[in-house]
């Protein structure tokens, strides 16, 4: 959570940390729920069978992360990028541009034969 940042649209530093974490049961630990609200980070993580229930949940926010899991998984077809073919930086960007476009790409044509 400390590494990365998110560039601005316009000026402005980049942004590092998140306005939401979305995750799923993995992550349902003490530490990280203590974490994030510290760091102004709000949370969308569903509480397992055996947790306590404190605060509410916003199911709708949890199932758009089905559609950021689906277009990953689709990335991931590609070999190069599935396996990290590229080294440097640079070139790995560029293959993640190209495995996303084919992949809109692949589903453009089936939206247009349906």
């Amino acid at each position: 959570m400390e590494q990365g940042a998110v560039k601005r649209s316009g000026k402005g530093r980049p942004r590092i940390r998140p306005l939401r974490l979305v995750g799923d049961k993995g992550y349902t630990g003490r530490r990280i729920r203590n974490y994030l609200p510290r760091r102004g980070i709000r949370l969308t993580i569903p509480r397992l069978s055996n947790e306590p229930r404190r605060g509410p949940f916003n199911r709708e926010i949890y199932r758009q992360r089905n559609l950021v899991e689906r277009a990953i998984n689709r990335i991931k077809q590609f070999r190069p990028i599935a396996t990290r073919y590229e080294k440097l930086a640079q070139n790995y960007t560029a293959m993640l541009t190209i495995g996303f476009a084919s992949a809109q790409r692949a589903i453009a044509l089936i939206l247009l034969w349906l």
